[in-house]
């Protein structure tokens, strides 16, 4: 229903959860007969499967202090990647969590030891994706150069595997200035691929509720936050985000939804709209 729905709103690719986000789902596997239907309805509406992207679970926090939070977290990623390559995904893009109580470089590189597991455990061609986050407390993934040091565990066979998405309300945040014009939004995007060394492997498109430098995660429809519209017409213009996914987060019309409903969310029409108007591909 996810890809029928994106397929409705005129999406060409899309974002799901493999399994509830709210459990470690550390034990829940992948149906074949569930990925087939997936992937018909994929074809169905001419999305490829390497467009998709899977969200892990909000409740992994592989930054934890707590051993037996961040052993768990550390199955539930490995899950993750192991659902996503069922469903033959792109990768699986996750919040690496919280320091708590402990020290912020050593959970950063627990955070990449977590993503090395994974990757070596799992066969295959997915990959996992460290999301910036917004930074509140000690949450990791709001610098570039933290999101380095968690990739920098990954042996270098295996890099290609792994990397890093970026998500605006995320960005604005955090108090990376991404809206007072064209160029601070490109010296910040390309602040994180020089320090990380590599570009994005996606973007989540988020306006934001909350002022820069908030460090409030709550997203609002593209043009009615505090970032505003200019921002996401530089981003759209910028060669990093034309050969990626960019997923669309923000608040639906409709709550709740009939589960045999492939209709679209009449938000997401209106975003959908708003990003060919500002990327010039309106009545593409």
């Amino acid at each position: 229903m996810a890809a029928s729905r994106a397929v409705s709103a005129g999406m060409t690719t899309l974002q799901l959860f493999t399994a509830p986000p709210t459990y470690y789902g550390d034990k829940a596997g992948m149906k074949a007969d569930k990925a087939a239907k997936f992937h018909a309805a994929l074809a169905e509406g001419g999305i490829n499967p390497g467009d998709v992207l899977v969200h892990a679970a909000y409740v992994l926090n592989t930054a934890s202090p707590e051993e037996e939070k961040a052993v768990r977290a550390r199955a539930g990623l490995t899950k993750e990647l192991e659902r996503t390559q069922a469903l033959g995904a792109l990768g699986c893009c996750f919040h690496p969590g919280s320091a708590g109580t402990g020290d912020p470089e050593r959970a950063a590189i627990q955070v990449g030891e977590t993503i090395r597991h994974a990757v070596e455990t799992v066969p295959g061609t997915a990959r996992v994706l460290v999301e910036n986050t917004a930074g509140a407390g000690k949450t990791m993934g709001r610098t570039p150069e933290e999101i380095a040091l968690m990739l920098a565990q990954v042996p270098a066979a295996l890099r290609h595997r792994t990397g890093y998405g970026l998500d605006t309300c995320h960005l604005f945040a955090a108090g990376h200035d991404i809206a007072s014009s064209e160029v601070s939004l490109r010296a910040v995007l390309d602040r994180f691929e020089q320090v990380i060394g590599e570009p994005p492997a996606f973007f989540h498109l988020n306006d934001s509720q909350h002022p820069l430098g908030s460090n409030k995660d709550r997203h609002a429809l593209l043009g009615e936050g505090a970032i505003g519209p200019s921002a996401f017409q530089w981003l759209l213009a910028d060669p990093r985000s034309a050969a990626v996914p960019c997923i669309l987060e923000t608040p639906h019309d409709y709550a709740e939804v009939e589960e045999d409903d492939a209709g679209a969310d009449s938000a997401d029409l209106r975003m959908m709209t708003l990003l060919r108007v500002w990327s010039g591909t309106d009545g593409v």
